[in-house]
């Protein structure tokens, strides 16, 4: 499936259109500098609890007040350098070479050295309590989803599109880049970076302030389930796409 598809649009948009408008409209995009960069640590801290970090945003920000107090250890360190990815991204343009460097950053204490903004040469599968849940597709196919995958998204940033539009494929971009999984390591975190560096984009850098990954954490379960659309990368049922793609506009309430 190309992340241009418009065969779920019509639905989505009957669903979701006003809704979405309606929540911009209310939406605080002030652009304090102190809430700008709070919203940034706290969007680190909880993707990165998606992913099992267990430090909370009151602990995280505790600990940046209190640096000398608390020793730092890996789970710190992810969240730092997932903020540092996430700085990177709000001052430089969506393009594979970006999104490489970001990877390369978020990833600094999840993988060696030679894997950090490289596409996966390995395997890889989603595991959950009973084994494995989804396989993705092949390394040597790697490179070319993903060239495929950049292709139809700068078609889509240089299109004009309304912010029922925007927030449509931005959905449908992060469940296929998920679902390629092009990563060793981080898709997740990647994935919902992605997602809002392609709003932001779109319709401004206030949008890198909707509390996109915090919603995704505090229904973290249904964002599991929602993801999973078939066992492996070549059965995978995108009619039922829905159920993920309309979680994005959830946030904003």
């Amino acid at each position: 499936m190309k992340i241009t598809e418009t065969k779920y649009f019509e639905e989505y948009s009957d669903r979701n259109g006003a809704k979405i408008i309606d929540s911009i409209k209310n939406f605080d995009f002030s652009e304090e500098k102190s809430s700008f960069e709070y919203l940034t640590k706290a969007s680190a801290v909880y993707s990165s609890n998606i992913e099992g970090n267990s430090i909370d945003l009151n602990s995280y920000m505790n600990y940046e007040l209190s640096k000398e107090k608390f020793k730092s250890g890996k789970e710190i360190e992810e969240i730092e350098q997932l903020i540092k990815a996430y700085e990177f991204a709000q001052t430089n343009k969506l393009t594979e070479k970006n999104l490489l460097k970001s990877h390369e950053i978020l990833s600094k204490p999840l993988l060696i050295k030679s894997k950090r903004g490289k596409y996966r040469i390995e395997a890889v599968g989603v595991f959950g309590k009973s084994g494995i849940s989804y396989l993705a597709v092949e390394p040597q196919f790697v490179q070319e989803q993903m060239t495929l995958f950049f292709k139809e998204l700068d078609k889509l940033l240089n299109r004009e599109l309304n912010k029922i539009e925007v927030f449509y494929f931005a959905a449908l971009i992060h469940l296929r880049f998920a679902h390629i999984h092009p990563f060793r390591d981080g898709n997740g975190r990647v994935a919902r970076l992605l997602e809002k560096w392609f709003i932001s984009e779109k319709l401004g850098k206030q949008f890198w302030k909707i509390p996109s990954e915090e919603y995704y954490k505090n229904n973290q379960q249904k964002y599991y389930d929602s993801i999973n659309l078939g066992v492996n990368f070549y059965v995978l049922n995108y009619d039922k796409c829905l159920h993920f793609l309309e979680m994005l506009p959830n946030c904003l309430r």
